[in-house]
């Protein structure tokens, strides 16, 4: 059944590719960025997944999640259980799900190949792991916050750049480089600041809790490896 899973969970990352690119082609201008931004996410997800790429199940998991968490609080937040929330958080629960367990991770991060190239063992896959779902959780939270139209400005600029970090970080995270770590971390200290300033602004809840759930995912992301990079740096060989 893997071959049946792998499928189903791409359908789905295409069909919200498909869905976001229609309204970015179709909508008013001040929602295109946010639009082309999201159907990127789905675009790389739905690609991955279909090219077998090692980390692929892992980021399109934490994609997953997001749906589930987006429509969890817009339904908390209308005190409501909207249809298309529902459909929202359902698809992504599922698509999560279909990729999740030992029998999918054998056609991905179970591969032998790239571990021997990158002379992984099973915790260091574990922790490369856990980093790729919570980056993949975050990515679209900064492109929300960074893109979406909102009444508040916020600190538009300091989300840009958070997002940049993000996109750098995860790329040289997969690419095992230990400066995608930090950057992921400052990442996260910097969607803090944000969100920090936004409470201080007394901006709606919406426009604070996209830097604060940014910020935990990316800070989450980077901390599988905080026990790792302390031993080294205090001179202690990793265990």
């Amino acid at each position: 059944m893997v071959g049946e899973r792998r499928a189903i969970a791409s359908a789905v990352m295409a069909l919200f590719f498909l869905l976001f690119l229609v309204q970015a082609l179709l909508g008013g201008d001040d929602t295109k960025k946010f639009m082309y931004s999201m159907a990127g996410c789905y675009g790389l997800a739905f690609f991955s997944l279909v090219a077998g790429y090692f980390w692929a199940r892992w980021y399109t998991v934490g994609l997953g999640l997001f749906g589930v968490i987006v429509a969890a609080v817009a339904c908390w937040q209308l005190k409501t259980l909207e249809q298309v929330f529902l459909i929202f958080g359902g698809l992504h629960l599922g698509a999560a799900l279909l990729l999740w367990g030992d029998t999918m991770s054998q056609a991905y991060d179970g591969q032998s190949a790239w571990r021997e190239k990158f002379h992984m063992d099973d915790n260091a896959v574990q922790r490369l792991g856990r980093a790729v779902i919570r980056a993949g959780v975050s990515l679209p939270f900064v492109l929300a916050y960074a893109f979406a139209p909102r009444p508040e400005q916020g600190s538009t600029l300091a989300a840009i750049v958070a997002l940049c970090l993000t996109g750098l970080g995860v790329r040289a995270l997969i690419q095992m480089k230990t400066w995608g770590v930090m950057a992921l971390a400052a990442a996260g200290m910097l969607m803090t600041a944000v969100a920090g300033i936004d409470i201080a602004q007394g901006d709606s809840v919406i426009s604070v809790a996209l830097p604060a759930l940014s910020a935990v995912f990316l800070l989450g992301a980077a901390a599988p490896f905080a026990g790792s990079m302390a031993r080294y740096v205090a001179g202690s060989p990793a265990r």
